[in-house]
């Protein structure tokens, strides 16, 4: 996926928390808001300098982008097989760490992901080789 693709398919599921998402969707959609949240502090430094005001520009951003930030998080959690709820981990610290590591998973195949009572296993696919694997030299 393409990185305007992923752009458009983020706010156009604005609303979408069912269904899925790749790993290049949810990826290029989350270096949009890093790039856009960026652009939207540099307006607020060159426009509004630091006043009581706080940042209007980043502020409206944020809450535009709120709901379609979390569809696309239920979405991406819902690819690897899990409940799009586990989203809620993020609001404690520790938390960010093992959604950081679900973010990255690559997708399931179609026959793991609709098993949710089964342990859900990687396709043969997608299997990386484990370089620290002594029996591969």
């Amino acid at each position: 996926m393409k990185f305007i693709e992923a752009i458009t398919l983020f706010f156009k599921n604005y609303s979408n928390f069912k269904g899925k998402s790749t790993r290049s969707d949810f990826w290029y959609a989350q270096l949009f808001l890093i790039l856009a949240g960026f652009l939207t502090t540099v307006i607020d430094l060159k426009f509004f300098k630091y006043t009581l005001t706080g940042q209007p520009v980043s502020d409206i951003f944020n809450i535009l982008t709120i709901v379609p930030i979390y569809a696309l998080s239920f979405r991406r959690l819902h690819d690897i097989g899990k409940s799009g709820w586990w989203v809620l981990l993020q609001l404690t610290i520790i938390g960010i760490i093992p959604l950081i590591y679900w973010y990255c998973k690559p997708s399931l195949s179609a026959e793991e992901n609709n098993h949710d009572d089964e342990k859900l296993y990687l396709s043969d696919a997608t299997d990386e080789k484990n370089i620290w694997d002594e029996t591969n030299k």
